[in-house]
């Protein structure tokens, strides 16, 4: 039991992990999209290729993690909530990739995407991670 909840513990540390790069990204996109001077988008790139690749750490184990935890109690996966909860995980690998994608167009001075545009994209992990939560906490169905 002691090492199950260690893992579980080490799932939800590597979450928290995640989450920071996902909150924290987009804004930087933002201020990068709001930048005027060469010297501070430059900054910016280089903050978000350092963010990227502690946000793509915190993922792959807080994945990793997760399904070691449905590795050592495969009841889960017959749990309603539990197939709500990987679907939206699914999502946010997916929104992790966009980040990848913005975070190489902003590298090339390629990102035409307004900074009101990237203020709704940073409330997209958000309302996943509400969503989510409530999943784990309340289990629903």
């Amino acid at each position: 039991m002691y090492w199950l909840n260690l893992i579980k513990a080490l799932h939800v540390v590597f979450v928290v992990a995640w989450f920071a790069g996902l909150f924290y990204l987009p804004r930087l996109f933002v201020y990068h999209a709001e930048a005027s001077e060469p010297a501070v988008r430059e900054q910016l790139k280089v903050m978000e290729r350092r963010l990227m690749v502690m946000t793509h750490i915190g993922g792959a184990l807080a994945l990793l993690f997760g399904v070691w935890t449905l590795a050592l109690m495969p009841a889960f996966l017959r749990a309603p909530w539990m197939h709500a909860k990987l679907g939206l995980v699914a999502l946010l690998v997916l929104y992790h990739y966009a980040l990848v994608r913005l975070k190489n167009r902003f590298a090339r001075d390629a990102c035409d995407w307004s900074s009101r545009r990237l203020r709704w994209f940073n409330e997209i992990p958000s309302l996943l991670l509400v969503l989510i939560v409530v999943l784990v906490v309340v289990k629903p169905f």
